[in-house]
C-alpha cells in the first residue's frame, strides 16, 4: 500500500505509462551504491533519491572543499570541512527522508570492495581516477551487477553502462573490453590540474541517473554496448557502439582474472 506521502511525492513519475505503481514499487525496493560524491556523484545520488530509490549508498573518503562548490551543489558553504558522505546524507534525506542512505566514509579498495558492493543491485561509478574505476568494473564483473559509468575531462563527458544485457538480448562489454590498458600515468589531468565546466558534471551526472534507473525499471534502451559522447561547447552528442572483447582478461570466454588486484601497481602510480 501506499503512503498519501509517497502518492504525492511520486505522483508526476507513477502516472508515466513506463512506470506506473509497479514500476515505482521496484524503485521501491531497489538498491544503488554510488562511487564518488563529487562533480558526477552529486546529480546521480540527488535524483536517484528523489526518484524513490529505496536504499542508495555512497563510498566517498574526502571532505568538502570550497574548490568544490561550484559544481558539486549538493553541498552549501557551511559545508565545507566536513566528510562529503555524511553532508550528502544529510541534504539527501532533507531531499527525500524516505529512503535509506549508508555511507562508507573509506577509500575503495581490493579489500572492501566485494564486501561494500554486493549489497546493491546497481553500481554507479562516479569516480575520478583510473584506479578506481578498474576496481569497481572488475568488483562489478565478478559480482555480476551491472554498472553505470561517466567521465568528464574539461568540457566533454561520456556514459556507458557495461555488463548489462544490451537491446539484442547479448552481454554487454566491461569498462576493461572499452580500455584494456591504462594510460601512462600523468598523462590524464584531473580536474584539479586541467579544470572543469561547472554544469558539465550535472549534465553527465544526470545521463548517469537516467541510465540507472532505466536499468532498475527495465525500461527503455540502457547505453548497453553503447558510449554516449557530449561536448558542452559545441551543444553535440555522439553514440558510439561497443562490443564484448571474447578475449577480455576478465569479462572475456575464458577469463584470466578471477579476483581483484592491486590497481595502483595496475595503473603504473
Amino acid at each position: 500500500m501506499w503512503t498519501k506521502e509517497e502518492l504525492d511525492r511520486y505522483h508526476r513519475q507513477m502516472i508515466l505509462p513506463q512506470v506506473g505503481p509497479e514500476g515505482q514499487e521496484r524503485l521501491k525496493r531497489a538498491s544503488v551504491v554510488v562511487v564518488g560524491a563529487g562533480g558526477l556523484g552529486v546529480p546521480v545520488l540527488q535524483y536517484l533519491v528523489a526518484a524513490g530509490v529505496g536504499r542508495v549508498g555512497i563510498v566517498e573518503m574526502d571532505r568538502v572543499e570550497l574548490s568544490n562548490l561550484h559544481r558539486q551543489v549538493l553541498y552549501a558553504t557551511g559545508d565545507v570541512g566536513k566528510p562529503k558522505a555524511l553532508a550528502a546524507k544529510e541534504r539527501l534525506l532533507a531531499l527525500n527522508p524516505l529512503v535509506q542512505i549508508d555511507t562508507y566514509s573509506v577509500r575503495l579498495t581490493s579489500e572492501n570492495a566485494l564486501e561494500i558492493l554486493r549489497p546493491y543491485d546497481l553500481v554507479v561509478d562516479a569516480s575520478d581516477n583510473f584506479p578506481t574505476r578498474y576496481l569497481v568494473n572488475d568488483a562489478c564483473v565478478l559480482l555480476r551487477k551491472p554498472l553505470v559509468y561517466g567521465a568528464i575531462y574539461q568540457f566533454d563527458g561520456q556514459v556507458a553502462v557495461f555488463h548489462h544485457l544490451t537491446p539484442e538480448g547479448e552481454m554487454g562489454p566491461c569498462y576493461r573490453c572499452l580500455f584494456p590498458k591504462p594510460p601512462p600515468p600523468g598523462s590524464v589531468p584531473s580536474c584539479a590540474e586541467a579544470g572543469v565546466f561547472g554544469v558539465l558534471p550535472a549534465v553527465v551526472g544526470s545521463l548517469m541517473a537516467a541510465e540507472a534507473l532505466k536499468v532498475l525499471l527495465g525500461i527503455g534502451k540502457p547505453l548497453a554496448g553503447a558510449l554516449l559522447l557530449y561536448d558542452a561547447l559545441e551543444g553535440q552528442f555522439r553514440k558510439l557502439s561497443l562490443r564484448r572483447n571474447p578475449a577480455c582478461p576478465v569479462c572475456g570466454d575464458h577469463s584470466t582474472q578471477q579476483e581483484l588486484i592491486d590497481y595502483e601497481a595496475f595503473c603504473g602510480l
